[in-house]
């Protein structure tokens, strides 16, 4: 049986679980004592917390925004929620410009911004959306190895993608069904649940 919670909110980083294989989501919350925790999750909280220390002495340089610092506000930490779309998350950080524009930005430990990270940023964006009552445009995904900031626009194919998959989600916690593998069978030979997919591999 997955997880009974007394909130019921999908969290937006099984969603980019979900997105990357939803097997990984299903066995996480069906299997939550078995799921070993992998040094490459430990990495990443660790990587992400040493990463908000520097951005609080950062420019905005990296994001483009040089020379609006003083106008820029810089939140970390950024609980976010919407009980229509059932789901909830922590950005990493989000800056308000003085215009009103709202722009969420996501640590990766990651040399490449794959499609589950894009979709995570959208799926903050949505969560922002909701909460504020703005439309947001773009995000950024900030490659911790590269010291680099990769602008990702938030159009409508990325809206449509990442409304898709929660819905399909949403259906799939409902049902508590084990949903197909992923199509990228790549993704399986170093999956920590690899064991229990015997009919992938």
């Amino acid at each position: 049986m997955l997880d009974d919670h007394l909130d019921t909110t999908l969290v937006i980083t099984d969603f980019k679980q979900w997105v990357y294989c939803p097997r990984v989501w299903y066995y996480q919350h069906c299997l939550p004592k078995v799921r070993p925790t992998t040094y490459s999750m430990e990495a990443g909280t660790e990587a992400g917390r040493a990463e908000e220390g520097r951005e609080e002495r950062r420019s905005l340089r990296v994001y483009g925004l040089q020379g609006r610092e003083a106008e820029a506000q810089r939140e970390f930490n950024v609980r976010l929620r919407s009980d229509k779309l059932g789901l909830r998350g922590e950005a990493d950080m989000v800056i308000t410009l003085a215009d009103g524009e709202v722009i969420p930005v996501d640590y990766k430990l990651s040399e490449t911004a794959g499609q589950h990270f894009k979709l995570q940023l959208v799926a903050y964006a949505l969560l922002l959306e909701a909460m504020r009552g703005c439309v947001v445009t773009r995000g950024f995904l900030y490659l911790i190895p590269l010291r680099r900031a990769e602008e990702i626009k938030i159009d409508k194919r990325l809206r449509k993608q990442a409304l898709q998959a929660i819905a399909e989600m949403q259906t799939a916690a409902q049902k508590e069904a084990m949903p197909a593998p992923t199509s990228q069978i790549a993704k399986c030979v170093s999956c920590e649940f690899r064991r229990f997919c015997n009919d992938v591999l």
